[in-house]
């Protein structure tokens, strides 16, 4: 396949177009969440009837280039904050009207509520509001719920297979933002990659940004398909999947590093190809395993350590 492990730097509609049928066993996206954020080289702030429609396309591609039994895990807030919209029941209406099967649903609870400050009518039954403290993953398969694949390829232990499958997932955000407003933590994505995939898959983020997937689908043995539109957000993927080659060993730790590095990607807007000149990476990346405590589930047993502004 054309574009098997590599970042793509171009329009998603495009580039999904030329990826063909039934290939990529897992997709995971975070789209932009139309909130007027300030991504490099898209404008977050489309008139909502606009915004779904695109997006419409976009799963319809998702759909087409997903294996049977391939599933679409798709992180999405609970309600835009803009006019407040139920912005994953609108999703979730547009991947069941095209067909995909609906799942399950994670509850990514991130505790980013320590800088609140849209309190509404502070101490006062006249407006308040309810800022969510979490994001859904909602779980989609395509025309059947199995994924075929070999056993011997399952990698997931038994300690991981019984946590992950408890659909309350604590992960606090990603702290290292590499220049992007919302990145996925490196957690997050392996979860969900060790879960829902094989080793050897393959795993498309037709959002990628600064290479979260994958970073992450490397790690652990899959393929991977990274696109955005973005050139500043390839090349820090680039630079990122440079240093998660040179590390070899999962899980892993890598502190600041000022190696030398080739970062190679491919500019899809042309019919030509462009490598950035070689430069100095600097980059932090943390281990994927989390520390192993038990669970507390009575609120206020333990103090979350997160950054409020991340996703």
């Amino acid at each position: 396949m054309e574009y098997l492990d590599q970042i793509i730097c171009g329009d998603c509609l495009e580039i999904m177009s030329q990826i063909p049928d039934n290939t990529v066993h897992l997709a995971v996206t975070s789209p932009p969440y139309n909130l007027g954020l300030s991504y490099d080289s898209h404008d977050d702030n489309l008139e909502y009837e606009h915004y779904l429609a695109w997006l419409e396309k976009v799963w319809l591609e998702t759909k087409r280039v997903l294996v049977p039994g391939g599933r679409f895990a798709l992180n999405i807030a609970p309600t835009s904050i803009k006019n407040f919209r139920p912005i994953h029941h609108d999703f979730a209406n547009q991947l069941r009207k095209i067909g995909l099967i609906f799942r399950t649903e994670i509850l990514w609870y991130k505790q980013t509520m320590g800088r609140r400050t849209a309190w509404g009518s502070w101490k006062s039954a006249a407006n308040p509001h309810i800022v969510p403290s979490w994001e859904y993953i909602l779980v989609f398969s395509k025309d059947s719920w199995k994924l075929a694949g070999n056993r011997e390829k399952a990698d997931i232990t038994a300690d991981e297979f019984k946590r992950f499958s408890d659909g309350f997932w604590y992960i606090p955000p990603e702290s290292q933002r590499r220049g992007h407003p919302a990145p996925f933590p490196e957690e997050l994505i392996y979860r969900l990659t060790k879960f829902y995939t094989f080793k050897e898959n393959v795993v498309l983020d037709m959002f990628g940004g600064t290479g979260t997937v994958a970073v992450v689908a490397y790690k652990t043995g899959r393929h991977f398909i990274h696109i955005d539109v973005s050139a500043q957000y390839c090349a820090t993927a680039a630079k990122r999947l440079e240093v998660a080659r040179a590390a070899q060993e999962l899980p892993i730790t890598v502190s600041r590093t000022g190696k030398q590095v080739q970062a190679r990607f491919v500019f899809r807007n042309g019919n030509h190809k462009e490598e950035p000149k070689r430069t100095t990476a600097v980059v932090v990346q943390h281990t994927l395993t989390e520390r192993r405590e038990k669970y507390r589930t009575k609120c206020g047993t333990k103090k979350a350590n997160a950054d409020n502004n991340s996703r």
